[in-house]
């Protein structure tokens, strides 16, 4: 009589376990090691715009960079002006951020970006007093030599900037000089350019606006929320906001 078959045993699976953790750990490893603020929004934007002009071609699966396509891409994408443009602004806030630490520490500068460019803001009630256009020069001096010394680095060579002063909506008092927030706002605008000309700036590469209350970033409902509106943001400008 014929011994009968044995079907051979089932693989453990065992190890899946094992597997699955070891990728869960490298994923949280990267994502440990992953920092936002390096992402430049200026060379995402300029690859992603690259991507979609450069010719396509459908096949099974999605879409595909034609043959050869993609050598020439990288090549054009990083002789593109804009990339470089983009690169030395990146350098430019890793700069920003190492020298104005001290005063990032003491809520007096805040450094963020946006589609004009890089902003840097100066907490206006730090270095003006109330309903005043005169800087606290006392109190502010080095950080308006920081700022002085930034805007002559060679990272922000062939860059344009612009200062724009803000308030929150309360009223110039009565017997303010200021007919009301807008000549307020630019005033402030324009004697933080006056002091960074004095300390060596090209004030030619410099414009000034003022937009009293009409651009808060909150609501001012509260001390606090008008107090952040109070504000003078530098900005290095995008080549498109020229």
């Amino acid at each position: 009589m014929a011994k009968e078959k044995k079907e051979p045993e089932k693989p453990s699976t065992a190890w899946q376990g094992t597997y699955g953790d070891m990728i869960t750990l490298m994923l949280c490893f990267f994502v440990m090691l992953y920092d936002p603020t390096e992402i430049d929004v200026t060379q995402l934007a300029t690859i992603t715009q690259s991507l979609q002009m450069n010719e396509t071609e459908t096949v099974n699966g999605g879409m595909s960079l034609s043959t050869g396509k993609l050598s020439d891409l990288g090549n054009t994408i990083n002789s593109l002006p804009a990339v470089e443009k983009g690169r030395s602004l990146g350098l430019a806030k890793k700069k920003a951020v190492s020298l104005f630490a001290p005063d990032i520490k003491s809520n007096r500068i805040t450094i963020t970006s946006d589609e004009r460019g890089l902003v840097i803001t100066l907490a206006a009630d730090n270095f003006f007093d109330e309903g005043s256009a005169d800087l606290n020069i006392d109190e502010t001096r080095d950080t308006l030599l920081r700022l002085a010394d930034f805007f002559k680095s060679p990272e922000l060579k062939g860059r344009r900037f612009r200062i724009e002063g803000h308030t929150d909506n309360t009223p110039v008092a009565a017997d303010s000089k200021f007919l009301s927030n807008w000549e307020l706002s630019a005033g402030r605008s324009m004697n933080v350019l006056h002091y960074l000309a004095d300390y060596g700036v090209d004030e030619n590469k410099f414009s000034v606006a003022g937009y009293a209350d009409t651009r808060p970033k909150f609501s001012n409902d509260s001390p606090e929320s008008r107090a952040y509106n109070r504000r003078v943001d530098i900005i290095i400008l995008d080549e498109g906001h020229f």
